[in-house]
C-alpha cells in the first residue's frame, strides 16, 4: 500500500494525504466495477413460475405485437415517399407513351405508384408539360430507377397550339407591356395567306427588362422578374452560365437565354473596402454572416488589396472568392 502511495504521490505531484485518498478511491472504484462480476457467480438466476393463464395472456400479447407490426409495414410500403410499383415489375408493362398525354391508369399500368400517377395527372391540369424527357424527374418522388426504366418508350411529340393553355396569356402579357401594340414595330406585314411573325433579336442581358424578357419560350412575367431581381443582386452576369443559378429556370427557359441574352455591359463593381456589412449583405454570392465578417476583418487588418488577401477569411472558401473576383473593387 506504501509503495502505491508512493507512485502516485511522485506521479501526480501531490501531498502524501493526497495520495492516500486518491488510492483509497481509486480502490472503492474497483470493488464496485467488480461487484456485478460477483453477484452473477455467486447468485444463481431465479427463473420467475409463471402460470398457464399469464402465459396465455402473454401469448396473446405476443400475436397482437406481430399484427401491429403487419400493419405497420403494410402502411410502410404504401406511404408516398418512394418508388414502389404498383404491380410486379414482371407484370409492368411497357409501350411507347406521351407522358404529356395519358391518364393516371396508364400511368398505373407502366408501374407508377397510385399516388404518383396522380400527382403528374394533376401537375398537368395545372398547365405543367414535359418539353424533354428529363423533366419528368422534377415530379417530386419520382425516382431515377424507374424513369431509367420507362426512359427507352417516352415519345414526346412536337407541340400544338391546342397543347399551350395558357399561351393566350403571355401573348396578352407581351401586349399590354408594349403599350397594346402586339408587335414593337406595328403591324405585322401580310404576305400571301400568312402573317409574318416578328424575329427575334440578340439583345444585351444586363440592361434588358422584363419585357425583353418574356418574348422568349418559357419565360412568363414572373419568372422574367425572377431574373432581372437575381441579376441586379450580382450587379449583372458576367457569364451566360450565371443562368443556371437563377432558380425556376427550366431547360427550355435556359436554351432561350443561351440563344438570345448577351453578355456585353460591364458589371456594377463593388467596393470592398469602402462598402457597409448591409451593402454587401445585399450581394447575391455573400451572406449575411460573411458580410459581417469581411467588415469586421478590414476594419482589424486594414484595407485588402487583391481578391487573394480575402483567402485569410475562414468564412469565405475558395469557390465563393472566385465567383466575387469580377465584381470587386479594390
Amino acid at each position: 500500500m506504501k509503495k502505491v502511495v508512493a507512485l502516485l504521490r511522485d506521479y501526480f505531484g501531490v501531498s502524501q494525504q493526497e495520495a492516500r485518498g486518491m488510492f483509497v478511491l481509486l480502490l472503492f472504484t474497483g470493488l464496485l466495477l467488480l461487484l456485478p462480476v460477483a453477484y452473477r457467480l455467486f447468485v444463481p438466476d431465479q427463473v420467475p413460475d409463471t402460470s398457464e393463464a399469464d402465459r396465455r395472456q402473454l401469448d396473446s400479447l405476443v400475436a397482437l405485437l406481430e399484427v401491429d407490426k403487419t400493419v405497420s409495414e403494410d402502411r410502410d410500403a404504401n406511404r408516398p415517399g418512394r418508388y414502389e410499383p404498383a404491380v410486379a415489375s414482371e407484370k409492368a408493362e411497357r409501350f411507347a407513351f406521351n407522358p404529356n398525354a395519358i391518364d393516371a391508369g396508364s400511368w398505373q399500368r407502366l408501374g407508377a405508384p397510385r399516388w404518383l400517377a396522380e400527382r403528374i395527372v394533376r401537375y398537368r391540369s395545372k398547365g405543367g408539360r414535359f418539353r424533354q424527357k428529363e423533366d419528368l424527374l422534377k415530379i417530386y418522388d419520382f425516382s431515377p430507377e424507374f424513369y431509367a426504366e420507362l426512359e427507352p418508350y417516352i415519345q414526346l411529340a412536337a407541340e400544338s397550339r391546342a397543347d399551350k393553355p395558357y399561351e393566350h396569356r403571355e401573348r396578352y402579357a407581351r401586349k399590354k407591356d408594349l403599350g397594346d401594340k402586339p408587335y414593337p414595330s406595328g403591324r405585322p406585314t401580310y404576305s400571301g395567306e400568312r402573317l409574318a411573325k416578328p424575329v427575334l433579336q440578340p439583345f444585351d442581358i444586363n440592361t434588358a427588362d422584363t419585357t425583353d424578357l418574356i418574348k422568349l419560350r418559357g419565360i412568363g412575367s414572373k419568372l422574367a422578374g425572377r431574373i432581372i431581381k437575381f441579376r441586379d443582386g450580382l450587379g449583372g452576369f458576367v457569364s451566360a452560365d450565371q443562368y443556371a443559378e437563377v432558380f425556376g429556370l427550366d431547360s427550355l427557359a435556359l436554351e432561350e437565354l443561351n440563344k438570345y441574352g448577351r453578355v456585353l455591359s460591364p458589371v456594377k463593381k463593388l467596393a470592398i473596402n469602402t462598402a457597409t456589412a448591409e451593402e454587401l449583405d445585399r450581394h447575391v454570392y455573400l451572406s449575411k454572416r460573411q458580410a459581417e465578417i469581411i467588415v469586421n476583418y478590414r476594419a482589424q487588418h486594414g484595407p485588402f488589396v487583391s481578391p487573394e488577401s480575402l483567402r485569410t477569411i475562414r468564412v469565405l472558401d475558395a469557390k465563393t472568392i472566385e465567383r466575387l473576383k469580377p465584381y470587386l473593387e479594390f
